[in-house]
């Protein structure tokens, strides 16, 4: 959040607080489920989630991953979820009630201002994945996501070098893109070849940045 806005000391400790004392959450776990009617919103720090729908066919589409430091779901309150979020590896999440998040939200204009800005980088990851899923071909939304988590991954000082882990199965990436399988498996073994990454042990490291960013016409602004 801090990446999104300037925020005090003051700041800091609340939001400390307010992620204090998380529940430990095992990979293939629901945080939350499609039509759950969420009474505060929880906040991943650590490890790994993403939102996803399905079809009634069981078909998953994964709409957006959730990072340490992201929320579920502050648009849903008070409604319905409009799609499930599933832990994809060990992961810590907080819960922050209704009523604490109001209260903090107006006692602290900039924790306000940084859960918005975080809404509006959600709006904006969304419709690049969009983007990705109409006018991008395989090999140029394998790139494009992996710049992303990147730079998100990044963000939160969980690169190294410029490696960061990736705990995500090849039918992860499958329901992320829209591709099957052996698609999402040819296009990985295209963009090793290319000397642009290495994926292995679900260590991803980025060998060649900038080729990997022309590849995917990246542009990180949306992100911030």
């Amino acid at each position: 959040m801090q990446a999104l806005t300037a925020l005090s000391e003051d700041d800091r400790v609340v939001l400390a607080g307010l992620s204090g004392s998380p529940r430990v959450i095992d990979p293939g776990t629901d945080l939350c489920r499609e039509a759950d009617t969420p009474d505060g919103i929880l906040i991943v720090t650590a490890g790994f989630a993403c939102r996803y729908k399905l079809r009634q066919n069981g078909a998953r589409q994964i709409t957006d991953y959730l990072l340490p430091g992201d929320h579920c779901d502050l648009r849903a309150l008070p409604n319905e979820m409009r799609g499930s979020i599933v832990a994809l590896a060990p992961s810590k999440v907080a819960k922050i009630s209704s009523e604490t998040l109001v209260s903090v939200q107006s006692d602290y204009p900039a924790i306000a201002e940084a859960f918005r800005r975080a809404a509006l980088v959600e709006g904006a990851i969304l419709r690049e994945w969009l983007m990705n899923m109409g006018r991008r071909s395989a090999d140029e939304r394998l790139a494009h996501l992996f710049c992303e988590l990147f730079v998100r991954m990044h963000t939160v000082g969980l690169v190294h070098g410029n490696s960061f882990r990736l705990p995500l199965t090849q039918f992860d990436l499958g329901d992320t893109m829209g591709l099957s399988y052996v698609h999402v498996n040819r296009t990985l073994q295209s963009l090793r070849q290319q000397g642009l990454f290495t994926l292995s042990s679900k260590t991803l490291t980025i060998l060649n940045p900038e080729g990997l960013q022309k590849l995917a016409g990246f542009d990180p602004g949306y992100l911030r």
